[in-house]
């Protein structure tokens, strides 16, 4: 491809990917407060349709958690209202714990990722291959699901009470593979059963113990934990099934090896610790790192391994949302939303109980649900609480800063409309630059755009898409003037390309 169709293909891609809102982006219409009860109606109705005894749901902000509300009861007999203190099995949503301890165990240099998973789980060396020239699993592998296992949400959610001796003969004994390793994505709860293995090899230690110090003790969770047992019966919500028109108890399992892929139990107030501080990963900055796990690990999480397919937002507006793309990063169903930007969520399906979380990382906010109901799936009322946020301008991308060299090369770009010839960079571009077009041509194309536009107004700020480049609208006469600045990758800082485009009035 020639130098100028690609430059010409980037600018586009930064005006189209920048939104033009900054000048007239309108004062929240909203607050909170105000619209909490529409958020509690759109559970409260989800919860009668659904037969949930009981459930919370709350919504982390600003670092902490900025409302939570209880319905319904945390058991039958007693008759318990449920609220924040209320401990729920959250199943599934305990694999992001489980991959951050594997991150953790890596920075800590005790582990790789692309490791194969055999070297810290012997029993594994005798399953031999999918095929003959597939690859053995990796750690990276059973953190995506892309080690070859069956789907096997009925059978991995009755696994959890298995006692460790067990789990060790089931390893000894061989797995059939479903595919190939590294082929596809499919959802395995014996990936992440093997990792709670890894780690508790690795550590020398059961896996629930390094999660505990890592994760749950430096975060404060301290109401949380895996045996269930061991937990405060007055505040535990017992897990209920739906069936034949009415509620039956379903059986609590003891914890047991298959804890790392669904074992974890937390309230409401505990579980906003987490989730502030994975949301507060984002966005990369140089304050001090003072999280349990380093921010720049945490937001490795959301590194899926590109198997990609198209997703329709869950709840009430995803008929009508643009459709986005999924992966499945370390714990985390990764979503690209064309309203919430990048999302990371997850469900948390068990015997008794079900649940969802949804993390919008570029606006600091998250949003969870938790219920005592088999496999309840509050997955549609935390997304539409979220769509709900959105609407009502609650949720805020912080400004993003122009770097100083941006800054620098954007006044030059006003410079150069200013003269009407590209003198003013002189001597600061790249090499490209020159040859993409003439100095005379720039001449030529500064003078036609002028005249389409007229006079213009040149104090409107740039809008970073990041250090190095960043697009601007200027108000003109006859319609608006639409441009970019894009800077090279060598120093000294110069101008790899710069692009003015005039819009007509409609």
């Amino acid at each position: 491809m020639r130098a100028h169709s690609i430059i010409t293909t980037v600018i586009a891609a930064l005006i189209a990917a920048t939104p033009v809102m900054a000048a007239a982006e309108p004062a929240p219409a909203a607050t909170l407060a105000s619209v909490e009860p529409a958020i509690d109606a759109i559970f409260a109705k989800w919860q009668a349709e659904n037969h949930v005894p009981g459930m919370v749901y709350g919504v982390v902000a600003n670092g902490k958690l900025a409302y939570v509300h209880g319905l319904g009861v945390q058991d039958l007999d007693s008759r318990r209202p449920v609220n924040a203190d209320t401990l729920f099995r959250i199943a599934s949503m305990t694999k992001a714990f489980t991959a951050l301890s594997i991150l953790s165990l890596r920075d800590k240099g005790l582990l790789s990722l692309d490791d194969p998973a055999e070297k810290y789980v012997p029993e594994m060396r005798g399953w031999g291959n999918a095929t003959a020239d597939a690859p053995r699993i990796t750690i990276r592998d059973l953190l995506h699901h892309v080690a070859g296992f069956v789907t096997d949400d009925p059978w991995g959610d009755r696994q959890t009470p298995l006692p460790q001796e067990d789990f060790t003969r089931m390893l000894a004994a061989g797995v059939p593979f479903a595919r190939a390793p590294e082929m596809h994505h499919e959802y395995a709860n014996l990936g992440y059963a093997i990792l709670g293995r890894v780690i508790a090899n690795v550590t020398h230690a059961p896996y629930r113990n390094y999660v505990e110090s890592t994760l749950l003790g430096p975060l404060g969770m301290t109401a949380s934990g895996y045996d269930v047992h061991a937990l405060p019966t007055a505040r535990r919500a017992l897990g209920y099934r739906w069936e034949n028109d009415a509620w039956a108890l379903e059986p609590t399992m003891d914890d047991g090896a298959f804890n790392s892929m669904g074992g974890l139990s937390v309230s409401a107030n505990d579980y906003a610790k987490w989730l502030a501080f994975v949301v507060s990963a984002w966005p990369p900055r140089d304050d001090v790192d003072t999280g349990p796990v380093r921010r720049g690990t945490v937001r490795q999480i959301a590194q899926g391994l590109n198997f990609q397919s198209v997703f329709h937002r869950y709840g009430a507006s995803g008929a009508t949302a643009c459709p986005g793309a999924v992966a499945y990063g370390m714990g985390w169903r990764v979503v690209q939303d064309c309203g919430l930007g990048l999302t990371l969520n997850h469900g948390g399906g068990y015997p008794g109980y079900g649940s969802h979380v949804l993390l919008l990382p570029e606006f600091g906010v998250a949003l969870f649900a938790l219920a005592n109901k088999t496999y309840a799936g509050p997955t549609a009322p935390v997304w539409d609480s979220a769509v709900l946020l959105l609407q009502q301008g609650l949720l805020k991308r912080p400004a993003a800063l122009v770097s100083p060299d941006l800054a620098t090369f954007y006044a030059l770009s006003r410079d150069v409309w200013a003269a009407g010839t590209v003198a003013p960079v002189a001597g600061k571009v790249a090499m490209n630059f020159p040859m993409d077009r003439t100095d005379a041509n720039w001449a030529k194309v500064l003078r036609e755009t002028a005249a389409q536009s007229g006079p213009c107004d040149t104090s409107a700020p740039i809008h970073p898409d990041h250090a190095m480049a960043g697009t601007f609208t200027w108000a003109c006469a006859h319609g608006t003037v639409e441009g970019a600045v894009l800077l090279a990758p060598t120093r000294p800082i110069t101008l790899q390309a710069l692009h003015y485009a005039f819009v007509p009035r409609p």
